[in-house]
């Protein structure tokens, strides 16, 4: 499907067919079993066949098709780094403009407009932190905060319906469900009637943080189930949103179970009584990301992970080299083992589940 698509692109680029027609060519062509076999575009098997093919490997990243991506994104990145010194509050936003409207909307090329959606990300950060100052020396939520993030969607949901980058739409529901998380902290804040309730109520922030988590995960399933063969963008703008749904359930669903213990992990101070909970939560993360077939929900908790074996190691006898080359060597291992056996692991999985969930599932 990768190949079938990269011709499509290159009939583009040749202006053999127009943008339009080639992103309606290729769910028409995918869906009628149509694939690339030895260098020609010939047609499948019976859709049984056709479907194992093209599960062969179905999170292969569509934003990476080739070195002439590369080369022209680090063009993008060097381009705007260099505006970004000079004016990037006034420089850097018709950098982009004219930069995504001659390689995303003409050349429909995929990596350098994941970088450009990346350069308008931080290009917002920069002016709604110049015009609403997100932190206020209190620690209260304020309305600088929601003032802050709100300009998040609107600016990103801009993009995507011009450009069509599933991150764009990606990153715009985040920050919409970020908007929305702030307004519920400051309706329990203000409901309290103590400015510094969350100070002294962290299990409440964390409660609030698990819900927001549970929408944005639902959302990247919405996506997800709603293209259960991954031919379509659905499936790239799932992938960015289980990206960030994952870290987001982690970092919530810790302090929720440490009981007391505090909400930052990364503290390594009293990890041997969070480790436990980061473990734990970890290896559901990654069940979970078996299930839905989704390594990069599994990548997101390994840092996590890391940390809290880390500071496992340092809260017992090991030397400061021993407790650093251990996680090293712990932490690989798990990958690896993951990597190595994920499609064997799966089929264990989805054996496991309901036939009524199982079909429901991307096939293993």
């Amino acid at each position: 499907m990768t190949e079938l698509r990269s011709i499509l692109d290159e009939a583009v680029r040749q202006e053999l067919i127009s943008p339009e027609a080639g992103g309606r060519l290729l769910p028409f062509l995918t869906e009628r079993g149509v694939a690339v076999i030895g260098g020609g575009v010939a047609e499948a098997q019976p859709a049984m066949a056709a479907e194992g093919q093209a599960w062969s490997d179905t999170e292969t990243p569509r934003f990476v098709r080739g070195f002439h991506d590369v080369l022209i994104t680090i063009g993008v990145v060097v381009t705007l780094g260099g505006l970004w010194g000079f004016a990037a509050l006034y420089a850097v936003l018709p950098a982009i403009i004219v930069l995504s409207e001659i390689l995303v909307r003409r050349q429909r090329l995929a990596l350098p407009a994941v970088s450009l959606t990346i350069a308008l990300f931080c290009w917002t950060s920069l002016l709604m932190s110049h015009f609403f100052p997100p932190w206020t020396p209190s620690s209260s939520f304020g309305a600088g905060v929601t003032h802050f993030v709100a300009g998040f969607p609107i600016l990103l949901g801009a993009y995507y319906a011009r450009y069509r980058v599933p991150l764009s739409l990606a990153l715009s529901i985040m920050s919409a469900l970020a908007v929305v998380l702030t307004l519920l902290l400051r309706f329990v804040q203000w409901q309290s009637g103590n400015p510094v309730f969350f100070v002294d109520h962290p299990a409440v922030l964390a409660a609030v943080s698990f819900v927001c988590a549970l929408v944005l995960f639902a959302m990247a399933l919405y996506f997800d189930l709603s293209d259960r063969l991954r031919r379509t963008t659905r499936s790239d703008i799932a992938f960015w949103l289980h990206l960030g749904a994952a870290p987001a359930l982690l970092y919530s669903t810790v302090p929720l179970l440490s009981f007391g213990e505090g909400g930052n992990i990364f503290v390594v101070g009293n990890m041997s009584s969070r480790a436990p909970v980061v473990v734990a939560t970890v290896a559901a993360l990654m069940l979970i990301g078996l299930v839905i077939d989704r390594r990069a929900f599994v990548t997101s908790g390994l840092l996590s992970l890391g940390v809290a074996i880390f500071g496992v190691f340092r809260q017992g006898s090991a030397t400061v080299d021993s407790y650093i080359f251990t996680t090293l060597i712990v932490v690989g291992a798990i990958v690896l083992i993951i990597g190595t056996g994920w499609m064997p692991l799966r089929r264990l999985v989805l054996r496991a589940l309901p036939p009524a969930i199982a079909n429901r599932l991307p096939p293993g």
